[in-house]
C-alpha cells in the first residue's frame, strides 16, 4: 500500500500556513522592527503562545523586546543598497503578493520546456518594461540570474574572447563607478579579461585591432545618479540599468542598448530573493551567457521565480502603475528634505541633477535620486567620510568608487527610520556649522564695539 497516494492532488489542504505567515506579520514591534516567520520559534504554537516567544528583529537604533528603546547616541547606517523604503507598498499588498510553496512545487532541474526560465515570469517581465517605457525589449532574448551580482558577471565573460591570453580584453567604466566591476575582475582573475580603470585611461594609439574592449556604462550612474552614455568609440558596453526606473530617474525614452542588465532588487526591492536578468540583442552572446549561467548555477532557483512571479503579477494589477508612483513619491520628497539641509551649509554640497522630460510621467520631472553623492567643500575636508563618521553618518567612501575622498555616498532608498535618522544627523551636522558662523559673527561683531 502506498500511504503516498495522493489521489486529491492536494486539494484537500488546508494552506494555512500562508495565514500564519500574515499572523506572525501582524505581531507588534512598536512600529520599528519585525516578526519573520524564519524567526518565531515553533511554528505549532497558538497564537497568543507565538506571541510570547517570538522575537522582533529591531530596525537600526532601536532595541528592546519590542524594539522600543531607541538608541540616541547610535550612527545613522546610510551606506547599504537595501531599498527598504518599498516595503510600506508590500504592507498594502500582503495577501496578494504572499507566496506558499508546496513540498513537491518544480523538484527538477529545468522546466517543461528543458530551460531554467519561466516563460511565465518572462513574460511579466517584458509587460513591466512595456507600462514603465524603460527598455525596449522585441526581439531580445532574456536570461536570468541571481541577482544583477551574477548577470553581470555573465556578461563580461560572454563579451571577453574566450582562452585568449594573448589579447585580453581591456576593461574599463568612468568614475565614479561601481566598485563591483573592478572586484569580479580582480576576484575572478580570469585571462579574458583585464579591468584597467576609468575611461580617461584608454589610450587608442597604443591599442591593436585583435584587442577587445568592454565598458561598463551605468544609467543612472551608481552613485551620482546621472544618467551616463558609453565614451569609448567601438567598444563592447555592458549597461547596468539597476535604477533606470520612474523611481530613481525620469525616463527620457526606453533604453535600446545591446546588453540592458536590470534587477528586482530596485524595482520591487527585493534585495534577499537575488534575482536579476538581462535583454539582449545578439544571440551569440545570449548563447554565451546561457551556457555559463548553466554552467555556474544550473539556473536561477524556482523558488526565487516563483516568487518574483508573485511580485510581477501584483505590481501589474489594474494598470500597474502605482508602486511608480508611491516610489517616485518617497524617493522625490527624501531628495527634497535632504537639499533643504544642505542648502544651509558652505561645507556640503550635493551632485546637481538636471530636471528632464519623462515619457513614463509624461512631464518634466524633479529628480528622485537613489543616493547623494555628497561633497565636503572646505579645505581641511580631505575625508569627507571620516568626516561624516565623526558625526555618527555611516556612508560610503568616495574612493571606493575611485573619486576623490571628499565626496562620499549617501544611501536614501533604506528604511524610513533609517533615512529619519541620517536627516537628524545631518541637521546637527549642519547646525554646529552654522552655530560655528553665528559665533564668529558675535565675536567679530563684539572686537568692533571696542573701537566705537
Amino acid at each position: 500500500m502506498n500511504m503516498y497516494n495522493n489521489k486529491g492532488g492536494g486539494r484537500n489542504l488546508s494552506w494555512s500556513r500562508k495565514a500564519s505567515a500574515e499572523a506572525v506579520a501582524e505581531i507588534w514591534c512598536s512600529g520599528h522592527g519585525h516578526v519573520y516567520v524564519d524567526s518565531v520559534v515553533d511554528d505549532h504554537i497558538d497564537a497568543i503562545a507565538k506571541e510570547a516567544v517570538a522575537v522582533c528583529e529591531c530596525n537600526s537604533c532601536y532595541t528592546g523586546p519590542r524594539c522600543s528603546l531607541f538608541l540616541p547616541n547610535c550612527s545613522a547606517d546610510a551606506n547599504g543598497g537595501d531599498a527598504s523604503f518599498l516595503e510600506p507598498f508590500w504592507k498594502n499588498h500582503a495577501e496578494g503578493a504572499a507566496v506558499v510553496i508546496s513540498g513537491w512545487h518544480r523538484m527538477g532541474y529545468a522546466y517543461n520546456d528543458n530551460t531554467f526560465i519561466s516563460q511565465q515570469l518572462e513574460k511579466h517581465i517584458r509587460k513591466i518594461h512595456s507600462i514603465a517605457g524603460n527598455a525596449v525589449t522585441h526581439q531580445r532574448f532574456i536570461i536570468f540570474g541571481a541577482g544583477a551580482t551574477q548577470v553581470l558577471s555573465a556578461a563580461l565573460r560572454s563579451l571577453s574572447p574566450f582562452h585568449n591570453s594573448s589579447f585580453p580584453a581591456r576593461v574599463f567604466a568612468s568614475i565614479p563607478y561601481y566598485q563591483l566591476y573592478e572586484a569580479q575582475s580582480v576576484i575572478f582573475d580570469s585571462a579574458d579579461s583585464i579591468f584597467e580603470g576609468d575611461t580617461s585611461l584608454y589610450n587608442s594609439t597604443s591599442d591593436v585591432t585583435e584587442t577587445t574592449m568592454i565598458e561598463y556604462v551605468t544609467s543612472p550612474n551608481n552613485p551620482d545618479g546621472l544618467l551616463n552614455k558609453a565614451v569609448l568609440s567601438g567598444s563592447k558596453a555592458i549597461h547596468d540599468r539597476a535604477y533606470y526606473w520612474p523611481h530613481y530617474t525620469p525616463i527620457p525614452a526606453p533604453a535600446d542598448d545591446d546588453l540592458m542588465i536590470f534587477t528586482l532588487s530596485k524595482l520591487t526591492g527585493h534585495c534577499g530573493s537575488r534575482f536579476g536578468w538581462a535583454l539582449i540583442k545578439d544571440e551569440e552572446v545570449y548563447k554565451r551567457m546561457l551556457t555559463y549561467m548553466q554552467v555556474n548555477s544550473m539556473g536561477v532557483s524556482k523558488d526565487t521565480q516563483l516568487r518574483a512571479l508573485a511580485l510581477l503579477k501584483e505590481v501589474l494589477k489594474e494598470d500597474g502603475r502605482e508602486i511608480f508612483d508611491f516610489a517616485y513619491n518617497t524617493m522625490k520628497q527624501r531628495w527634497e528634505d535632504l537639499k533643504k539641509i544642505v542648502a544651509t551649509s558652505n561645507r556640503f554640497s550635493l551632485q546637481p541633477i538636471e530636471n528632464v522630460y519623462c515619457s513614463f510621467s509624461q512631464k518634466v520631472r524633479e529628480a528622485s535620486p537613489a543616493y547623494a553623492w555628497i561633497k565636503c567643500e572646505s579645505e581641511e575636508d580631505k575625508d569627507c567620510y571620516a568626516v561624516l563618521k565623526a558625526a555618527n553618518i555611516i556612508g560610503r567612501a568616495g574612493s571606493d568608487f575611485h573619486a576623490e575622498n571628499r565626496y562620499a555616498r549617501l544611501a536614501l532608498i533604506r528604511s524610513q527610520d533609517d533615512f529619519d535618522l541620517l536627516l537628524d544627523k545631518l541637521k546637527r551636522l549642519v547646525s554646529q556649522e552654522n552655530g560655528a558662523k553665528v559665533h564668529l559673527r558675535n565675536a567679530e561683531e563684539s572686537k568692533e564695539n571696542l573701537y566705537v
